[in-house]
């Protein structure tokens, strides 16, 4: 039976092992939710869990080998059970979780390694170095903070990752972390038996060791870098294909609404002359046909109450989002004035102003019931450029960071400000965005494309 001695550097690194996982369950709660009571469980298990898995794995290879396999399995068995969200979700979050503690634990330890040994061996004059249980725990244990703070770094920049996407997603992104920790696992296994890198006795125990822990450096940084351009590769090719699919449906929309007004335009230039033909059928009795003429009229017909800012798509879009508007009691004000010969393509103002006043919509839609809800809409030019300043009502408990809300697991979750923001750019324009007091204010600036104007002069 081996002493307490012979785990000191388990022990030492245990005080650190506690702290990973608390951002680990701060990283869960974020993305996932759960309650005070899970989150004790959460806690408690898997650091007695852990801690005996590497204890025990001490005494025998064979329980070293089945802990070697068995602790992620452990920790996505308890992060799946205790915490909230869907499944999917909760599997994707347990899998990045358990490669970034797999692979920045090694990369930190090995770079650590070779540091101290390099150390022992130039300054300390020691032939063959090797590392002490003590310095072993302390290596663990500064590698764990290198864990925590990349976990720290993953909770601020992963939002995009985790909100408004399909289930089938979380499971693409988490099967190719999983396949990374097993291979990794193999490949550590084999080290831990001297498979990987020997020198057969030519090189010395120094130049073994130093070796393989570059190796694993290497193989963790390479590693790592695999997982992390995957997970924002694919997040970065899944916004594209929304933005461009919401893009061109937008675009049909906005077809379909400028033709409509088009038409009721027409209708009220002949309203007169439909007006003599029904007094005449009127004075006839020939109610049937009466009827079948107003249902013809009823299709093409817009209430001639609109939004009048000098551009036919604008007009019917602004028409559609107030009667939604005041369907759901929100108040609706607007000044949009577009001027004569703006050369801002029409599609394009509309994708800016129909996803902003989508959102708005949207916001006012979540808020309590008997709450002040409303929509102010402005838009004119100022200094050869088009300003859109768009105030909306907002729920106060939703906090509003880099483009994105908590509102919840809507699909179009961001996409519609990354929209706006691509349309803003293509001009060469300004957004800016801003929360406060429950309103939420979003400003756009566009110079013109004939006025060639510095817009950093009129910021």
């Amino acid at each position: 039976m081996k002493q307490l001695s012979d785990y000191i550097d388990i022990l030492t690194a245990a005080p650190f092992f506690l702290g990973y996982l608390l951002a680990a369950d701060k990283f869960c709660k974020k993305f996932l939710g759960a309650s005070k009571r899970r989150e004790g469980l959460f806690l408690i298990f898997s650091f007695c869990g852990c801690l005996l898995c590497n204890i025990l794995g001490r005494m025998d290879f064979i329980l070293y080998t089945f802990f070697v396999f068995m602790r992620p399995v452990f920790f996505m068995g308890l992060v799946v059970l205790l915490f909230r969200s869907e499944r999917e979700k909760r599997i994707l979050a347990a899998s990045m979780l358990m490669a970034l503690v797999r692979l920045a634990a090694d990369f930190c330890a090995s770079f650590l390694s070779c540091l101290e040994l390099f150390f022992l061996h130039t300054v300390k004059k020691i032939p063959e170095p090797f590392s002490t249980d003590w310095s072993s725990g302390l290596i663990g244990g500064v590698s764990y903070c290198f864990v925590i703070a990349a976990v720290c770094w993953m909770s601020k920049h992963l939002e995009p990752v985790f909100c408004g996407k399909p289930k089938k997603w979380y499971v693409i992104l988490a099967v190719p972390l999983l396949v990374i920790i097993t291979v990794y696992d193999v490949a550590s296994l084999g080290a831990s038996n001297g498979i990987m890198v020997r020198s057969g006795g030519n090189m010395g125990l120094y130049y073994d060791q130093l070796f393989s822990h570059a190796e694993f450096f290497v193989l963790a940084l390479l590693s790592m870098a695999a997982a992390g351009f995957y997970v924002f590769g694919m997040n970065r090719i899944y916004l594209e294909q929304e933005k461009n699919g919401r893009y061109h449906s937008q675009i049909a929309v906005y077809k379909m609404l400028a033709e409509q007004y088009r038409q009721s335009e027409r209708l009220r230039h002949d309203m007169k002359n439909h007006i003599i033909a029904l007094s005449a059928l009127s004075k006839n009795k020939e109610w049937e046909k009466i009827d079948g003429y107003l249902k013809n009229m009823e299709g093409i017909v817009l209430d001639a109450v609109g939004d009048m800012t000098g551009n036919k798509a604008v007009d019917a879009l602004l028409y559609q989002k107030r009667k939604r508007a005041e369907e759901e009691n929100i108040k609706w004000e607007c000044d949009v004035q577009i001027p004569k010969g703006c050369r801002i393509n029409e599609f394009d103002l509309c994708v800016l102003f129909g996803n902003i006043l989508d959102n708005a919509l949207e916001a006012c839609g979540r808020m309590r019931s008997g709450e002040c809800r409303f929509i102010d809409i402005q838009a004119r030019t100022v200094k050869k450029c088009f300003l859109i300043e768009v105030k909306n009502s907002m729920d106060r408990t939703e906090k509003y960071t880099e483009r994105f809300t908590n509102k919840g697991d809507s699909q179009e979750h961001g996409i519609g400000l990354l929209n706006v923001g691509d349309a803003v750019h293509r001009y060469n324009g300004a957004m800016n965005s801003k929360a406060e007091n429950g309103i939420f204010i979003i400003s756009v600036l566009m110079p013109f494309p004939d006025a060639g104007h510095d817009i950093k002069a009129v910021v």
